[in-house]
C-alpha cells in the first residue's frame, strides 16, 4: 500500500516499519510518490514498500 500521485499536493499521515523495530510516523504534504515536505521545510524521503498505513489527513488551519 502506497500514496499514488493522485495524492501528491496533499497532506498526508504515514506509518512506516521502522528497521530496528516497531513504526514511525511521517506527517507533511506529499511531493512525489517516495518524498513528504514536513512542515519545518525539511524533506523526507522514504521507501514506499515500508509504509505499514497511510492516509490523507485535512489541512491545516
Amino acid at each position: 500500500m502506497q500514496p499514488f500521485t493522485a495524492q501528491v499536493g496533499q497532506r498526508v499521515s504515514i506509518r512506516m516499519h521502522d528497521p530496528a523495530g516497531g513504526y514511525r510516523d511521517i506527517l507533511g504534504v506529499l511531493e512525489s510518490e517516495n518524498t513528504v515536505r514536513k512542515k519545518d521545510g525539511t524533506v523526507v524521503l522514504f521507501d514506499p514498500s515500508q509504509i505499514a498505513l497511510w492516509k490523507v489527513v485535512p489541512p491545516r488551519d
